[in-house]
């Protein structure tokens, strides 16, 4: 592979919207299929890293150093994970974010990382908090995958985090774009979905709205353990919808076809 990655940071402003979720299982997919994939977990319950079975022992590096210190070296805190292809930067639990103040210092650390090159795609799990770390990833990122709930509060996340998206492209990262909105726990049996979901086709364009995400707890099961659905319940209803979602993106998405689509080399 040649090239730089393609960071795709998944993000919205209301919590429990399925973005640790999204991150360790769309991850675990693309690497199932042959590319190389970075997950940075920036959210300090460190979900993302719990569902990669990777979690930073007191005192060692983690990605919210890269936060307090502008010359972090992150290759220090890459952790290989059980599965080939897929590696994680663990959450600091502890981490305060604060006042955002210098929004590009990920961005720097990430222009500096000497094996960047060695990735096809970096992803980025963030806090639904506006913190520094949120700030961080969305100014280092190439795009924005918003995972969403099917219901008001959870749409209403999805608003804020695009017109926050808006502003740091003004303000920092003119790169940045909205990848698309990813629906969660989808039942299009249920009234209340299917109208939420034509309300969010309306404020962004039916062309952002992916298909989603079926409820399965499955994927919960998965994370309890440690393991990417795709390797602790193959024949899932929610590894399916992944595997779905993994061809379905490239295709609203144009930045990230080359570098995750299967018979990319």
């Amino acid at each position: 592979m040649t090239g730089e990655p393609v960071i795709l940071s998944v993000s919205n402003r209301k919590g429990g919207s399925g973005k640790s979720t999204t991150v360790v299982n769309l991850g675990a997919e693309w690497a199932a299929r042959g590319r190389r994939v970075l997950v940075i977990d920036l959210d300090t319950q460190g979900h993302a890293g719990l569902g990669l079975g990777v979690r930073a022992a007191r005192g060692e590096p983690t990605a919210h150093d890269v936060l307090r210190d502008d010359a972090f070296d992150l290759a220090g805190a890459i952790r290989p994970t059980a599965w080939e292809g897929l590696a994680c930067v663990p959450a600091d639990p502890l981490f305060e974010g604060g006042d955002p103040g210098d929004p590009t210092r990920l961005a720097r650390a990430l222009g500096r990382l000497e094996s960047r090159a060695s990735y096809d795609v970096i992803v980025l799990d963030t806090p639904p908090s506006l913190d520094s770390a949120l700030i961080n990833a969305l100014a280092a990122a190439h795009g924005v995958l918003v995972p969403l709930l099917p219901h008001a509060l959870s749409a209403d996340g999805a608003l804020q985090i695009v017109r926050l998206i808006f502003r740091v492209a003004a303000q920092t990262n003119p790169s940045l774009r909205l990848a698309a909105l990813l629906p969660i726990t989808v039942d299009l049996r249920i009234t209340h979905h299917r109208a939420i979901l034509e309300d969010v086709r309306r404020q962004f364009g039916a062309g952002r709205v992916l298909r989603g995400i079926r409820k399965d707890i499955a994927l919960a099961e998965a994370f309890a353990v440690g393991t990417p659905a795709r390797w602790h319940a193959p024949r899932s209803r929610g590894v399916m919808d992944y595997f779905l979602l993994a061809d379905e993106l490239p295709h609203v998405w144009r930045p990230v076809a080359a570098s995750v689509s299967q018979g990319a080399s």
